[in-house]
């Protein structure tokens, strides 16, 4: 067994490490808009569920050196945001948003992914994605660090849209669903065997 301290890493073996290690990660894609009316989509990985009552999800984004990241920026602004699930129909289309673009252009159409309106949030989603959830921004806190840090999201869904096709008795079809995970570097992972074991009493 190889023990490392992370203090005497430089971050990005850090990063390595931690993106070998926790796998797979469930993708967020996730839509913002700016003050000036632009709406930006990008992918996260540091994603997941904080709360189920109330429903709420965390999201971390890495802070690049040259500054907060669009949808870091976005959320601050107006504490509202749309996650989307990730899966094999749209994974294409959602990693070409992952570019990196001025504040003043879009993801979304370099992409060619499709606006649809939000109900309860003024940020709209995208129609190719099968499940989204509609945040309001409960809690953020920013991490600095020796690097240019992170801010991590915590939001509140005040509204799910599940698409009729993997939804049953309240349950989502995971198969139906097709999500994909993140890995390391270029690599992403689809659901593989599902398998069940009962939990102990």
């Amino acid at each position: 067994m190889i023990s490392i301290d992370p203090e005497h890493n430089e971050e990005r073996d850090n990063y390595k490490l931690l993106v070998g290690s926790i796998i797979p990660r469930p993708i967020a894609f996730v839509t913002t808009q700016s003050e000036s009316g632009v709406v930006n989509g990008a992918p996260f990985s540091y994603f997941n569920i904080v709360s189920s009552n109330p429903p709420m999800v965390s999201l971390a984004i890495q802070r690049p050196a040259s500054g907060m990241k669009d949808t870091a920026r976005n959320i601050y602004g107006n504490g509202e945001f749309v996650v989307h699930i990730v899966d094999r129909d749209n994974v294409t289309k959602i990693n070409e948003t992952a570019a990196s673009l001025p504040p003043s252009e879009s993801e979304l159409e370099l992409a060619g992914l499709t606006q649809v309106p939000s109900l309860a949030v003024a940020v709209p989603g995208i129609k190719e994605s099968k499940i989204r959830m509609e945040c309001r921004l409960v809690e953020s806190v920013p991490f600095g660090g020796d690097g240019p840090g992170s801010d991590l999201f915590i939001g509140e869904i005040i509204q799910f849209h599940v698409d009729e096709t993997i939804y049953e008795n309240g349950r989502i079809d995971p198969e139906r669903l097709g999500a994909v995970s993140r890995l390391a570097g270029t690599n992403y992972a689809a659901i593989g065997e599902i398998f069940s074991l009962e939990r102990p009493k």
